[in-house]
């Protein structure tokens, strides 16, 4: 698989600048301009960086210690629709309504709409289901979603 540079930048945790910096010293493995255009292929999942003969040690991740800390310091917001509160809102009015969306990180929130700007995943697993009864949910990895309130969706903190 090929990336362009912002990616490959956000995927080694470095400024895009510092990357260019690199790619202009044909440090990364494998990578070719096309055009004006930095291709950038992923070994295992990340672009591979050669290392310098001088100076500090790189600040960026490398295969052997981007999983360790993804798992460690990766959070995880869950979000869910609450089926019981779609079945009360068939018999109540626009107004009554309660929002259906359950967002849950550090605190949980309700909202009527959200976008997800963040990486994310769906998960199904009916064998093991959240504390609340959810088989079916999102998981957006590394952001918590409460903290970021977007201006088009509607939060009803609890």
């Amino acid at each position: 698989m090929y990336i362009h540079t912002t990616e490959a930048a956000k995927l080694l945790g470095i400024p895009p600048r510092r990357l260019l910096s690199l790619l202009n010293q044909k440090r990364v493995l494998g990578a070719y301009k096309s055009g004006r255009c930095w291709i950038i292929p992923l070994f295992d999942g990340l672009p591979t960086i050669i290392p310098g003969k001088r100076g500090r040690r790189g600040t960026w991740k490398t295969k052997e210690d981007s999983g360790s800390r993804k798992k460690r310091n990766q959070k995880k917001t869950i979000i869910h629709v609450n089926g019981n509160h779609i079945k009360q809102n068939n018999r109540r009015t626009a107004e009554e309504r309660k929002p259906v969306i359950v967002i849950r990180g550090k605190e949980k929130v309700y909202a009527n709409m959200l976008e997800i700007p963040y990486p994310c995943r769906i998960v199904y697993q009916p064998e093991k289901p959240l504390r609340c009864g959810a088989k079916v949910w999102i998981e957006v990895l590394g952001f918590d979603l409460a903290e970021i309130q977007a201006p088009g969706n509607i939060f009803y903190p609890c």
